[in-house]
């Protein structure tokens, strides 16, 4: 998917294919439970998750080949270091390749951890 120019959540969610639909569902509900006093907001035409003062933390999107999880928080990053070996990662992005790859587990641990309180924003 390219970016997109949904107008919120809901509608970005319309967007992407049927069979991403349920994991990326998923990750929403997870980032609104989790984020507590986060707003929700669309971002570089993806959903994003914003501390209060605007400053974005965590995001997500349906990629052509993959969906990407956007945690920009490097201190998180690192305290998570071994859980997150082995995944397919650029500096703030865990990219799975499949749906039913994403460890949902690991993404509420992480939105636990960033949460907690403010960090360093990679």
């Amino acid at each position: 998917m390219v970016q997109s120019s949904a107008a919120d959540v809901a509608g970005y969610l319309a967007e992407v294919p049927e069979d991403r639909r349920p994991a990326l569902t998923r990750l929403r509900e997870l980032c609104r439970t989790e984020l507590a006093g986060f707003t929700e907001v669309m971002a570089y035409g993806m959903p994003a998750y914003e501390r209060p003062g605007g400053v974005g933390e965590v995001a997500w999107a349906s990629q052509k080949r993959y969906i990407s999880f956007y945690l920009l928080r490097s201190d998180v990053l690192e305290a998570f270091e071994d859980r997150l070996a082995g995944l397919n990662r650029g500096k703030g992005c865990i990219r799975f390749r499949r749906a039913d790859a994403i460890d949902f587990d690991l993404v509420r641990d992480l939105l636990r951890a960033t949460a907690a309180g403010p960090g360093p924003i990679c």
